[in-house]
């Protein structure tokens, strides 16, 4: 299980050398520092980036833990800033969060991990298939729910993208709010 996830992690953070400028690249490079991370491993923390801007949800076990965290978002290559809405519960089962917070936390700390696991496998599977542009698609995975935005070039890489993320191991469902190049976005009824 270990070798597994170092090894998804180094493949993650090798491909994303080439795509850390991008709000995806750099989604994905702030969750594979997270998840590599001895104190933070990424235990229940979402990352999402809008115009260089990084945005941490989740929970940690600690102000120590917080603040590593925040620290490693910032330290990452094309970050411009950092939006912290990490909230610290004890070690007690049943303890509430000491912030806001926009989700439940996870059940387990390896659910959490389970899902960045999962983004960095999908994360991975996109950037090396050559059918599709990997740079331009970000992926979150919540209770093993991977979802894929972004925009992508046709309606092929679009079923590509769904496809190699349904293929991860451990994937239950995929959310596909990908968009295809000079498409309008369709209402949802």
């Amino acid at each position: 299980m270990h070798g597994r996830l170092l090894f998804s992690v180094l493949a993650t953070a090798a491909l994303m050398v080439g795509c850390s400028q991008s709000d995806s690249g750099i989604t994905s490079s702030v969750k594979s520092k997270l998840i590599a991370d001895d104190m933070v491993k990424a235990r229940n923390i979402d990352v999402d980036t809008k115009d260089r801007v990084v945005t941490l949800r989740g929970t940690v076990q600690s102000p120590t833990e917080e603040n590593r965290a925040v620290e490693i978002a910032r330290n990452t290559k094309g970050v411009a800033d950092v939006v912290n809405r990490i909230a610290i519960v004890s070690g007690e089962p049943g303890a509430a969060p000491t912030t806001g917070l926009d989700s439940p936390p996870a059940t387990s700390i390896s659910g959490a991990v389970g899902d960045a696991t999962i983004t960095s496998d999908v994360k991975a599977r996109l950037l090396a298939d050559s059918d599709v542009s990997g740079i331009r698609i970000d992926v979150d995975t919540r209770d093993r729910v991977v979802t894929l935005s972004g925009t992508v070039d046709n309606a092929a890489q679009k079923a590509r993208a769904a496809e190699l993320a349904a293929k991860a191991d451990n994937v239950v469902r995929v959310e596909d709010n990908l968009l295809v190049k000079g498409s309008a976005p369709q209402p949802v009824r």
